[in-house]
């Protein structure tokens, strides 16, 4: 089964406009309706032609001499905004490719959103979190629970011994 390639189409904004050529998808091994969702996403996005970038690669993991044969892992880059997304769940490229191009598209989407950004700024604040103290840090940290827990200590009931004895 022979593959389409990208093919250029131009389209018209509300003005009449030409806006340039937008990107035709190659036919994926999926439902045709998840093909057309994908289709108008990228349209949606408008994703050009020139900006991605589509390689195929060999893959490592499960998936027996199919995997180590073929160059089934696939692997797009979004030029202008540096997205690199790559696929090897599946022991097909056509899946792996469709599954590439949807999760390149949703990267690309929360670029734009900004969501990108603050999972960014999360990822960073815990790699902060887990980032081995400083000694003097540490030690002042200990210090510190030291002297609450001693605090809480005296907050405690109040133990009589046997002072008789």
């Amino acid at each position: 089964m022979k593959e389409k390639s990208n093919v250029e189409t131009t389209t018209s904004n509300t003005n009449g406009n030409k806006t340039g050529p937008l990107i035709v998808l190659p036919i994926f091994p999926v439902s045709p309706s998840r093909q057309k969702s994908l289709q108008e996403r990228a349209a949606r996005l408008n994703i050009r032609s020139g900006q991605i970038k589509e390689v195929f690669i060999s893959s490592s993991g499960p998936g027996g001499q199919n995997v180590n044969r073929r160059a089934t892992c696939v692997c797009l880059k979004h030029i202008p905004t540096g997205i690199v997304v790559r696929c090897q769940k599946e022991r097909s490229q056509g899946l792996n490719r469709f599954l590439a191009w949807r999760g390149l598209l949703d990267k690309i989407e929360k670029y734009r959103t900004g969501c990108l950004q603050a999972e960014k700024e999360k990822i960073a604040k815990i790699r902060r979190q887990k980032r081995r103290r400083y000694r003097r840090a540490k030690e002042k940290m200990l210090a510190e629970k030291h002297r609450r827990s001693e605090k809480k200590q005296l907050r405690g009931r109040v133990r009589f011994f046997n002072q008789l004895e």
